[in-house]
């Protein structure tokens, strides 16, 4: 007799904790100079060297964000994204990421590195 494929609600429902939940994992820091253009997932622990305001499109939120990203602040980034914009990267935050302030980092900070003024140029590579 065959037993029944379990669904994906059904094994997520499965777990070693005594909750019932599945566990959290714990989140892996990305360091800033391995970030690459169109990638995402990345969780980042940052220090504020200066911020530009955009102009907001509606969301009152980005005015909230923008008192926290005041010069010499640290912040942990969670589950950021590279957008790119003019051929530069910009380091976004998404509905499913989260920005949190935290103590002052004990880290030096890499000027001399600055992946936003890197400009890169779409590519199309012609198939054979």
């Amino acid at each position: 007799m065959a037993t029944p494929t379990k669904t994906g609600r059904e094994r997520q429902g499965e777990s070693s904790n005594a909750g019932g939940k599945p566990g959290l994992r714990k989140p892996v820091f990305t360091k800033v100079d391995l970030l690459k253009p169109g990638t995402g997932g990345h969780n980042l622990t940052v220090k504020v060297l200066n911020s530009i305001a955009v102009p907001p499109k509606g969301r009152p939120v980005s005015h909230l964000l923008l008192d926290l990203m005041k010069p010499g602040t640290t912040v942990i980034l969670r589950n950021a994204k590279i957008d790119m914009f003019k051929g530069s990267m910009r380091l976004a935050v998404d509905k499913w990421g989260r920005v949190e302030v935290t103590e002052p980092a004990q880290f030096a900070v890499k000027e001399d590195n600055n992946l936003s003024l890197v400009e890169y140029e779409l590519v199309n590579i012609a198939e054979e």
